[in-house]
């Protein structure tokens, strides 16, 4: 029950903890115990960590696994072209087996790339047994995740019957938890944002809420004009509200959630990354969806640093390391259990090879992770302790049934929705639709 990373570059996340150029890291039942230059633990299984470097996993608190099958085919799209395409055409084609599948393999792309904490937002709605079918993808890709069953798209209306529904499915604290995604003022009523906030406060559920703030709309005033801004709210995007606005979020204790790569490609405006952090909001990051953008938090990183360094010289590369595990760890309300390399935490961790030849040599381990890092680094990682891709290969997992299954699925689709899949497809929107 003993796991001894030895020989790592150790790169804690933890001010206490530190980084070392040279150091090992004891677990014990799942759990971090003893973080130093040197452990004894002659009991314990041995990881070889040199040459790596060893880091937190990351958390991405944002991202619609169910869209994996389409990947790549709206890298050209505006958002109005991806909103009419994914939910108007593609969407009522999905059989709850199409969404277990896309779900599994993104949440294993995921994984794959290092990210041991992910929040999948959800709204792929169809039925009962669409939902029923994400639930066990996520389980069955050996992450810890949180299903965030979107309210609308789809969904019945009002929310609270499938909510407790879901939520009885997945009470407690195990690999697998929910949160609800909100309805904001811009697609609802204060009444119905009123009412959600009040289930998801009975429930213990954390929320998440996509947002805009473009145009004469203020929602953020309009939200604590009605008393409903919570620490527990997790805003995503915000590319268009005000720096005052983002004031009112930071008083509030909420967070911010930054998909750069889809913001600027999509038509949103520029990432709110340095106005976050001027109005005292510790941004995080998030990829979103995979038919326009890549599916790591390398990438990721790297928009957010270069596009604020563009902007205003601001930012240091471990700054960005912040946003993507234990600033997006507080996010999800799990800052006590992952996120850093801490005495007491979840044993999620990831070993980056510091020997491969695009990153070698590493005189800085967080500046390169940044500046160079991608997911063939990713040599280990380990979510609680328990080894979930060793030696560059996820541990357990038929990959090539997998792919022929997800195949399958996306040919189906994309024959009942009469599209072609030949990179000609190019949806027309005849109006904005809504996140």
């Amino acid at each position: 029950m003993k796991t001894l990373l030895t020989g790592g570059i150790v790169v804690s996340m933890d001010p206490a903890v530190g980084d070392l150029h040279r150091g090992d890291v004891l677990i014990e039942d799942g759990v971090i115990v003893e973080v130093a230059e040197r452990v004894d633990a002659p009991d314990a299984e041995v990881i070889d960590a040199t040459d790596r470097i060893v880091m937190p996993g990351f958390v991405d608190n944002h991202r619609h696994t169910w869209q994996t099958a389409f990947r790549g085919v709206g890298a050209d799209w505006t958002f109005p072209e991806w909103a009419v395409a994914m939910h108007g055409t593609v969407k009522p084609q999905y059989r709850p087996e199409d969404v277990h599948t896309g779900t599994l393999l993104g949440r294993l792309e995921a994984l794959h790339s290092g990210v041991t904490t992910m929040l999948d937002w959800y709204h792929v709605a169809q039925s009962h047994d669409h939902e029923d079918a994400a639930k066990p993808a996520l389980r069955d890709a050996a992450g810890r995740s949180i299903f965030c069953l979107g309210a609308g798209w789809g969904t019945p209306d009002p929310v609270d019957a499938e909510i407790r529904r879901v939520r009885s499915d997945l009470a407690g604290d195990g690999p697998v938890t929910m949160a609800l995604g909100l309805r904001g003022p811009e697609d609802t009523s204060m009444d119905t944002v009123a009412r959600e906030l009040k289930l998801a406060a009975e429930l213990g559920l954390r929320t998440s809420l996509h947002i805009d703030g473009g145009g004469t709309r203020r929602p953020v005033t309009e939200l604590r004009a009605h008393g409903l801004l919570r620490d527990t709210t997790t805003f995503v995007h915000a590319n268009g509200i005000s720096d005052e606005e983002l004031r009112m979020l930071a008083d509030a204790g909420n967070s911010v959630s930054i998909s750069p790569d889809v913001e600027l490609k999509m038509g949103f405006g520029s990432p709110i990354t340095g106005r976050a952090l001027a109005a005292g909001l510790r941004p995080t990051l998030s990829v979103d969806d995979v038919p326009s953008v890549g599916g790591d938090l390398f990438s990721t990183m790297r928009t957010a640093f270069a596009v604020q360094r563009g902007l205003d010289g601001g930012l240091r590369s471990r700054d960005l390391l912040e946003f993507a595990t234990v600033d997006a760890a507080r996010s999800c309300g799990l800052d006590a259990r992952t996120g850093s390399i801490t005495p007491g935490k979840d044993a999620d961790i990831i070993l980056l090879r510091a020997d491969d030849l695009t990153v070698f040599p590493v005189t800085d381990p967080a500046a390169t992770v940044v500046s160079a890092g991608h997911p063939g680094l990713v040599d280990t990682v380990l979510v609680a302790g328990r080894v979930v891709k060793r030696d560059g290969t996820l541990v357990g997992v038929d990959l090539a049934a997998l792919r022929t299954r997800l195949l399958e699925s996306r040919d189906r689709i994309a024959a009942a929705a009469g599209i072609p899949l030949d990179g000609t497809w190019r949806p027309r929107p005849e109006s904005k639709d809504t996140h």
